[in-house]
């Protein structure tokens, strides 16, 4: 774990350093909360959706991120064409399947940009993920419904087999995976859950981390421990404050983050696949 703090700390000073620029293709409910994520922790964002210019973003991006919170027929097809030309020019694509499973509609659009674009890393909770890849189960409005002792390993081993791509399942505890190699991140605070676009955000840093970091497994693991932590702390300062206070707390956090803060706040396991349902 010494050995894979310190890499995860390398990818953050790379990422406060670099300031990539990433794409924001996303949830209109949480756009201002997004792009004040993504400055806080070093990132640089663009929210652009006009059809008539999202190729040309994309082509001069470091990450691009498409989240289809809230969805129309010509957004759709505006995903398709930044995420055709990310894939083109070797720009990393992130996905958010919001709510996949509650409408028709919504699973067809997710299955399309998963069948067009070249995805790189698909984050979501374990209802999102399991309708993406055809288990069905319940999901109200764009929250999972869950049991708590539910094992989510598993079900992420089999959608990143399924989808041929690295796989990341958040929630009390996060899961990330590329169908062989897999971990368990613990952090976070349960305050995230009062918060809008708190999941929004994190696809989005998700991709900050993976515009400076190639390894996938490496750049996810390093935005949900940090992500994580930010949170934590955020949550130790405004226990008794209530959601509201949380939020800005959160920001600040997410600005403060450096090396040596996933000490006493994150924590990271690996998992062996064969055991958990993938490839022996």
């Amino acid at each position: 774990m010494r050995l894979l703090e310190k890499e995860l700390s390398d990818v953050l000073t790379r990422l406060q350093k670099r300031k990539p620029l990433v794409h924001n293709m996303t949830n209109e409910v949480v756009t201002n909360f997004t792009a004040n994520g993504l400055y806080a922790i070093g990132a640089s964002p663009v929210m652009s959706s006009a059809a008539e210019e999202v190729a040309e973003m994309a082509k001069i991006a470091d990450a691009l991120v498409l989240n289809i919170g809230t969805l129309n027929a010509g957004l759709v097809d505006a995903m398709i064409l930044a995420g055709q030309s990310a894939n083109e020019h070797g720009v990393p694509v992130m996905f958010d399947p919001v709510a996949v499973g509650a409408t028709k509609f919504r699973t067809e659009t997710a299955r399309r940009i998963l069948s067009e674009v070249n995805v790189s890393l698909v984050r979501g909770n374990a209802s999102e993920i399991a309708n993406l890849i055809g288990e069905a189960r319940e999901i109200k409005g764009v929250d999972a419904v869950e049991s708590e002792s539910q094992d989510n390993v598993p079900l992420a081993v089999r959608a990143a087999n399924a989808l041929g791509t690295v796989v990341a399942i958040t929630g009390r505890v996060d899961v990330i995976t590329d169908g062989s190699a897999c971990r368990i991140i613990s952090g976070g605070d349960a305050l995230m859950t009062q918060v809008t676009g708190t999941g929004c955000l994190l696809t989005s840093v998700l991709g900050a981390f993976a515009a400076v970091e190639k390894d996938l497994m490496l750049a996810g693991t390093a935005g949900l421990a940090f992500y994580g932590t930010a949170a934590a702390r955020a949550a130790e300062r405004t226990a008794s404050l209530g959601p509201g206070s949380f939020q800005t707390a959160f920001l600040d956090e997410l600005a403060k983050l450096h090396p040596h803060s996933l000490k006493g706040y994150a924590a990271v396991r690996e998992i062996e696949t064969a055991s958990a349902g993938g490839r022996p």
